[in-house]
């Protein structure tokens, strides 16, 4: 069972290892994958409106769920291909987030800040 992203990792390259296919697996090739899989994401929102996209119904959830996966495991891979931590990459850009966009001055707002720091 996978309870965590070190379990996925050590799936994954024992599952790329059985195929002799991480010879296959270069960041760029990976990035590759990684783009078009984002992009099978997209097309299951595109043309629904915000409310839409909020309220999927029963029958598309499935594949989003698996396109959903296909990011996660291709990411998984990428990173570690390259030796990143995701856990910790994801802990320090939302470290750096929260000084750029502090609560009191973001809050409801989704611009990116102006000179000033305040959300445009």
């Amino acid at each position: 069972m996978i309870n965590n992203l070190n379990d996925l990792t050590l799936a994954l390259r024992r599952f790329a290892a059985d195929r002799d296919w991480d010879q296959f697996h270069s960041p760029k090739n990976l990035v590759m994958a990684l783009s078009v899989e984002v992009a099978e994401l997209v097309e299951h929102f595109q043309w629904l409106t915000q409310e839409q996209s909020r309220t999927l119904p029963l029958e598309k959830l499935p594949g989003v769920r698996e396109e959903v996966a296909d990011v996660l495991i291709y990411l998984v891979r990428l990173a570690d291909k390259l030796d990143i931590d995701l856990l910790a990459a994801a802990e320090e850009k939302l470290a750096r987030n929260a000084e750029k966009y502090p609560a009191a001055v973001a809050r409801g707002r989704a611009g990116r800040p102006d000179s000033s720091g305040a959300p445009s």
